[in-house]
């Protein structure tokens, strides 16, 4: 699992897109996500730059990324 510092994540509707995105790399990826925290929590075989490029592709400057437990 991989954590993302999303910037802009404001609402669902940021959530959702960012969601699609990631599932469009990767169909069986598992996503969460804190809006106060700005931050996306994703499971899934893509690897973390890839993951990266998918979410700032929809919108989302990402700030940086660590490796979760999990």
């Amino acid at each position: 699992m991989i954590q993302f510092q999303v910037e802009g994540m404001s609402c669902g509707h940021c959530v959702g897109a960012i969601t699609r995105a990631v599932q469009a790399l990767d169909p069986a990826a598992k996503v969460s996500a804190d809006i106060p925290a700005q931050a996306v929590t994703v499971e899934a075989t893509a690897s973390g730059q890839a993951l990266r490029e998918a979410i700032e592709a929809a919108g989302y400057p990402v700030k940086g990324s660590t490796q979760a437990a999990g």
